[in-house]
């Protein structure tokens, strides 16, 4: 059994995915935005997860969270699942957490990040991107950069599974009602990935919807623009991968 983060799992597909990973024996840290949110993670507390607390959009919270995980028993794997659809926090929680918590937190061998097939509208550009949030993001762009992020980590971490997930489009908070995807297959797949042990489970550098490997964006593999993104971010934030 492992131990894995399951960040924004106060609901949606990220509440979807800790509630079945606790249910297959597997020890799970949820996540909350802050502690009105973490009232939604009472049952699932109550069953043995632990709860962290705090707000993605702010950098120090990020900080913060990352040396609680460290103080704490190694993480096997993470799924970078928190996300904004539109706003000022799509690019500080979309993308700017993750890259932080994937340089902060030791010892995870498995890394999942929540990737859409809007990442294939996104931009392979760095040039004018709000990194802190003052103005709307692109939330295309955003997706575009994480699902680059987790291709990057697969090729300077060799030693660690790193895959972007397409959950489609569901019918969570975020999705909207109407959303035509099938909301259980939307979480399995990075369930599967943090914690499946057949072969393909075991692959990394993969861009996966509903179990299947597709193409990403021709810039994620570009392996020039990966390392102007992590240089970018750590010029940005202070901390190289």
């Amino acid at each position: 059994m492992s131990r894995i983060l399951v960040t924004g799992s106060a609901d949606g597909l990220g509440r979807a995915a800790a509630d079945a990973l606790l249910s297959a024996g597997h020890e799970v840290v949820v996540h909350a935005r802050d502690q009105e949110r973490a009232g939604a993670l009472d049952p699932l507390v109550a069953r043995g997860a632990h709860l962290v607390v705090g707000d993605f959009t702010d950098r120090d919270a990020v900080r913060r969270v990352a040396a609680e995980l460290n103080d704490a028993e190694p993480l096997d794997a993470v799924i970078h699942n928190a996300g904004v659809w539109s706003g000022r926090a799509v690019v500080p929680v979309n993308i700017v957490a993750p890259y932080l918590l994937t340089a902060l937190l030791r010892g995870p061998r498995r890394l999942v990040y929540l990737s859409s097939s809007s990442h294939f509208g996104g931009r392979p550009s760095l040039d004018g991107v709000d990194w802190r949030g003052r103005s709307a993001g692109s939330y295309a762009d955003s997706k575009l950069f994480v699902t680059t992020l987790a291709a990057a980590v697969a090729r300077l971490r060799p030693d660690v599974l790193s895959n972007a997930v397409d959950p489609g489009w569901v019918p969570t908070r975020m999705g909207g009602p109407n959303a035509p995807d099938d909301l259980e297959l939307g979480h399995r797949t990075q369930e599967w990935l943090a914690a499946g042990g057949e072969p393909e489970a075991l692959t990394t550098g993969g861009y996966w919807y509903h179990g299947r490997r597709l193409q990403p964006h021709r810039a994620v593999h570009d392996e020039a623009f990966q390392d102007r993104l992590l240089q970018t971010l750590a010029q940005e934030t202070g901390t190289a991968l």
